[in-house]
């Protein structure tokens, strides 16, 4: 099955800034395009069945062949998307010799009702994902609305799941990894069209946390840039190199060529990695290669060479691909004869999408590979451009950006093969009422994917054998358009406001203390610490008209203390436990305390517990005030999360980022208010990925500074500018000296 026929395009425009009724004519979300759907049908056999998706608003249809090209054609599935519905991002898949990209659906109330499609790009998952995210969003609104709209949407999700259903089953096995979607339906509206912001909250291309390093370019060949990092020479090992050049391509694009194993076309742009075998692969978003390489290319006086590496690679929120290559072991592949057991060295790729200008429709995107090199070979080259250097792996593996280059440049197919992915500007011109909807749909989406058909339509293909024929799939354009929505504004928050200024401030007690103790100072380990803001850049004043940040300042509330916890599974309502500091005499008379429950996945499973008080009640009118009473819609798309490796292995460096992250975005996060508290508990190993970075973090953490930042984003230019919430610095924690929990 060739899966470069799944795509899916996506158009908007705007709604003519006026509010829409329930009833209304004006321009509703839309979505479509073709995807895998995957399953098993009634007689036990899994199928992979290309179909034709479509999403209107909160409604959900799927299709044999193109509605837009078949009038009057009935869909073979329908149903609505709740506001309980989750995905889960499950990375690259092998079906079909084919490798796709799944997703799957499942609501978070009853695990019984899922399904899954797959897509042929990371891309395409990340689209569909953020689609399902908006018409999770309608529905959401929706239920806002009022008790009316609640009875609706409940009417609609009643369905009779009753009866002989082997494919429910077969589905109900092992999931418990979750990613939530869903923003508030505050967010479903007015971003100026000026600014480069994306609807997943990210905020640019450059990090949100001060780096350390200090990169200087060297040379300059083939039309790519090699840097060497001269922030710190104390160690005199090993040097940190990175070649950076401009591809005229997708960032999706560029990364299906990278991680492909295919010889010929590797054959076409890589002088290392040509011949490679993928050995093994785990949960999608890891997996281990084999590679051969005859060294007379690089050196006539040496042997054929082999070796293993695994790759490990992710997606962020604004569309970048980290990919972290290590040297390996694996037993399936032991030392060969006649093959000496070469060591690759240490590296990383960063493909990020460019802005391009609205004139043009050429993408294009910039690639980065950094990796180590031996300082002594790297001088004597930067001194004498010794050829020798140049015949070694590590100038290969610099090479690699420019061969990446001239392929694809040389491939003017491979310019725009996720071309449908693009946004385009165009007024809608769907003439279906939501009513009509209504009145067709009254099952929720994941059960209408995963019901068995009273006929054998499901699980015939015939179509779908007529429309693989064809050399490409024909879409057709699909237009969107986002409903605005009137919200209550708050004033400036100036941070004398977020508190009540009416309330005389009370004097924080100093002997306030959790399981992990404070710092004494930098050099001391197994300890946390609380920075200053001045090491992450927020959101500035004029950010909505100039995408301007600005240093951070202090932090409105205090870290007074931070429990470092061991538990059998990840526990939730933490700040309950008698053993909690909430729960002490001192932290009943604290006005109000911010608890953020880490849950870090492992064996055994941590928990770090982080508490900020306020040394006066929350103004009531402040956005604080708004995000700690507010929904959990409205929370996460607001709770957002800036990380900084200060210290530490490069590597670790680049696969944690310094990009800021809305948390309720990337994984499962559940909030708990009572009395002078909110507790926020952050299920880390709900995201695969998440989960992939925190299992490399936990290997080198005796080693890691690791600096924090927790914000509320401001999306009004009311609410800025931003301000920091809190911070906190973990120095070279021990495992070890987490503190059992019995829950």
């Amino acid at each position: 099955m060739d899966a470069a026929a799944t795509g899916s395009e996506l158009n908007k425009s705007g709604s003519g800034g006026s509010e829409r009724s329930e009833d209304s004519g004006g321009g509703i979300f839309e979505y479509s395009g073709w995807v895998y759907h995957l399953g098993v049908n009634s007689i036990g056999h899994e199928y992979c069945h290309l179909r034709f998706l479509f999403i209107r608003g909160k409604y959900v249809s799927m299709y044999k062949r193109d509605p837009h090209d078949n009038p009057g054609l009935k869909p073979i599935r329908q149903g609505v998307v709740g506001p309980t519905l989750m995905v889960e991002e499950l990375g690259r898949r092998k079906v079909n010799n084919g490798d796709l990209y799944v997703l799957r659906f499942f609501n978070r109330l009853d695990e019984t009702k899922k399904g899954e499609i797959a897509c042929a790009t990371a891309g395409d998952a990340r689209g569909w994902m953020e689609a399902f995210d908006q018409a999770k969003q309608q529905a959401e609104y929706e239920l806002s609305r009022g008790v009316s709209a609640r009875e609706k949407l409940n009417m609609e999700a009643e369905i009779n799941l009753e009866g002989h259903r082997p494919r429910v089953r077969r589905y109900a096995h092992g999931l418990r990894k979750l990613i939530r979607i869903g923003q508030g339906p505050e967010k479903l509206l007015r971003q100026s069209s000026k600014l480069a912001i994306r609807p997943d909250g990210f905020e640019g291309d450059s990090g949100d946390a001060v780096e350390a390093h200090q990169w200087k370019c060297v040379l300059t060949v083939a039309g790519i840039r090699i840097f060497e990092d001269v922030s710190d020479h104390k160690n005199g090992k090993a040097v940190l190199a990175k070649s950076v050049g401009v591809i005229d391509a997708t960032a999706d694009t560029v990364f299906e060529v990278i991680l492909s194993t295919k010889q010929q076309k590797r054959y076409e742009w890589d002088t290392l990695m040509c011949d490679l075998e993928l050995i093994d692969s785990y949960d999608g978003h890891y997996d281990v290669v084999y590679g051969t390489y005859d060294s007379k290319y690089l050196s006539r006086w040496h042997s054929k060479q082999d070796f293993v590496f695994s790759r490990q690679w992710f997606r962020g929120q604004d569309g970048t691909y980290t990919i972290l290559q290590f040297p390996a072991i694996h037993k399936k592949k032991p030392q060969r004869s006649g093959y000496r057991r070469a060591k690759v060295n240490p590296s990383s790729w960063e493909i990020r999408n460019l802005n391009t200008s609205m004139a043009s429709n050429s993408p294009r995107c910039l690639v980065t590979h950094t990796l180590e090199i031996h300082s002594t070979s790297w001088c004597r080259w930067k001194k004498n451009k010794s050829s020798k250097f140049e015949r070694s792996i590590p100038y290969a593996l610099l090479c690699q950006v420019s061969g990446l280059k001239e392929y694809i440049a040389a491939n003017p197919a491979l310019h725009h093969e996720n071309a449908t992915t693009i946004v385009h500007s165009k007024l809608s011109d769907a003439s279906i009422s939501s009513a009509e909807y209504e009145d067709e749909m009254q099952d929720e989406f994941y059960d209408a994917i995963t019901a068995d058909s009273s006929t054998s339509d499901e699980e015939s293909d015939d179509d779908q054998k007529l429309v693989l024929q064809e050399a490409r799939v024909k879409l057709k354009n699909i237009s969107w358009a986002i409903t605005t929505l009137a919200l209550m504004r708050t004033a400036a928050p100036d941070l004398t406001e977020e508190l009540d200024p009416h309330v005389t401030h009370i004097t924080i007690p100093s002997d306030l203390h959790g399981s992990l103790r404070k710092g004494n100072d930098d050099n001391d380990t197994n300890c946390w610490a609380s920075p200053s803001g001045k090491g992450f850049m927020i959101r500035g004043k004029n950010y909505l008209k100039d995408s301007s940040k600005v240093v951070g300042g202090d932090p409105l509330l205090k870290l007074v203390a931070v429990d470092w916890f061991t538990v059998d599974k990840s526990a939730d309502r933490i700040a309950l436990h008698p053993k909690c500091l909430v729960q002490s005499e001192a932290g009943k008379t604290l006005p109000f305390i911010l608890v953020i429950n880490l849950q870090v996945p492992a064996k055994p499973n941590y928990s770090l517990v982080l508490y900020y008080a306020a040394d006066r009640p929350i103004n009531k009118n402040s956005l604080l005030a708004k995000f700690v009473d507010g929904s959990d819609a409205f929370r996460d798309s607001r709770f957002k999360l800036i990380p900084s490796i200060v210290e530490g292995y490069w590597m670790v460096k680049r696969a944690v980022g310094t990009k800021a992250c809305l948390l309720g975005k990337a994984v499962t996060c559940k909030y708990f208010r009572q009395d002078n508290f909110l507790e926020i508990d952050v299920d880390i190993g709900s995201s695969s990925v998440a989960r992939s970075v925190i299992g490399l973090v936990l290997g080198y953490v005796t080693s890691l500074v690791v600096d924090l930042a927790i914000l509320i984003q401001a999306n009004e230019e009311v609410e800025l500018p931003e301000y920091i919430l809190g911070t906190v610095r973990l120095n070279r924690l021990k495992l070890e000296s987490a503190v059992p929990l019995e829950v």
